[in-house]
């Protein structure tokens, strides 16, 4: 079942993040299990050579690939899709209007306005006719609510057809309430609260993004019905490992070694 019928369905699904942009990475990740994987073009150094790559990659595994755009833009979208995304992320959806500006970046006329060139996507200009049609049908847009004004406009940004879903960016809608990383903070709970009153009394799915390796939150998320969920990130993931398995060497080995 594909993705998207599996968003529409409102089934769990469970991916990851890349945020290094190196292909023995991404085919470590693309093989590890996760139902989806999203190349992350906002906050790292991958550029369009390097992402079209790693959705080869992704994509040749049988695994989903999405992208995380830069900025809700029309080129940037129809970039990411025609290198063969299956779908984007679009960042600092805070209105109706701005989940209508990506949809509309998203979809060939009529459905939307984005021009129409041949690239991987579309077989190199062997089958445009066969992409469009799946476009149609399977190309996914999930919005990321990541500020208070996206929040309090969350209804009608999941209102807009073509919108399959959201994500929250706990980092940036923290930062919106003046509290950047303070997820405890009485401001940021009533933000997610609303969110998730959203969410249950919808019927798209909600996203959130647990960044670090934490087995309890990731439960925790599933038991309050976020289906749409990343779990980890390859640099993160890296980073946790390497300093886990120093502080062992560090606390451990070399007291062993001392005795």
């Amino acid at each position: 079942m594909s993705l998207k019928s599996r968003l529409i369905n409102r089934e769990l699904t469970i991916g990851s993040w890349l945020s290094f942009g190196y292909t023995p990475v991404c085919e470590i990740m693309a093989k590890a299990g996760f139902d989806w994987l999203v190349i992350d073009m906002e906050h790292t150094a991958i550029d369009f050579w390097h992402a079209q790559q790693l959705i080869q990659i992704i994509d040749l595994s049988g695994n989903v690939p999405l992208v995380r755009v830069g900025a809700n833009d029309s080129l940037l979208i129809k970039r990411a899709m025609d290198a063969g995304a299956h779908g984007v992320i679009v960042p600092m959806v805070n209105s109706k209007a701005d989940a209508c500006k990506a949809i509309d970046a998203v979809q060939y006329p009529p459905a939307g306005s984005r021009g129409v060139g041949l690239a991987r996507a579309q077989a190199y200009g062997m089958d445009f006719e066969k992409y469009r049609e799946w476009l149609q049908s399977e190309g996914v847009l999930i919005v990321q609510i990541e500020h208070i004004e996206g929040v309090r406009n969350l209804e009608e940004i999941l209102s807009v057809d073509g919108v399959d879903g959201f994500i929250v960016g706990p980092y940036d809608l923290s930062g919106s309430l003046g509290v950047p990383g303070n997820f405890e903070h009485p401001a940021v709970a009533e933000a997610m609260t609303e969110i998730e009153r959203v969410m249950h009394d919808g019927n798209k799915v909600g996203g959130y993004h647990v960044v670090h390796s934490n087995h309890e939150e990731l439960l925790s998320r599933v038991r309050r019905g976020y289906k749409f969920l990343a779990y980890g990130d390859d640099m993160v993931f890296f980073a946790e490992k390497v300093n886990e398995e120093a502080d062992f060497v560090k606390q451990s080995v070399r007291r062993l070694g001392s005795t």
